[in-house]
């Protein structure tokens, strides 16, 4: 069964942190990218960070500095560390999987409530 799996969202006050974890079930194979995106009430989805397979980075100018992504391929999970969270990262943050052959897969979301 294929499925992408996030945890680890919730209500935290400006200043706080959160850890969000997403994991890829057995049934994706040929894992590449994976990344975060969010998603604040009225906007479009954006996304936050990305990392390759070899662990080369790439983050949304509004979080470098705050957040941290990283990934276990053995586990075929991926992590966001989020430090320092303010108001404006209020959202529904996705997971996304991408594969080598077989597209992109979404996680169902997890919500991330910053209050100030």
């Amino acid at each position: 069964q294929v499925q992408v799996v996030e945890s680890g969202g919730g209500l935290v006050q400006a200043g706080g942190s959160l850890r969000l974890s997403c994991a890829a079930s057995r049934g994706i194979f040929g894992i590449s990218v994976m990344g975060w995106y969010r998603q604040a009430p009225g906007k479009q989805r954006e996304l936050v960070a990305m990392i390759t397979t070899s662990s080369g980075t790439n983050y949304a100018d509004s979080v470098k500095g705050r957040f941290t992504i990283s990934r276990d391929n053995a586990k075929n999970t991926v992590y966001l560390q989020m430090n320092s969270l303010k108001p404006e990262d209020t959202g529904v943050y996705y997971c996304n999987v991408g594969t080598v052959l077989t597209g992109s897969y979404w996680g169902q979301g997890t919500q991330v409530t910053v209050s100030s």
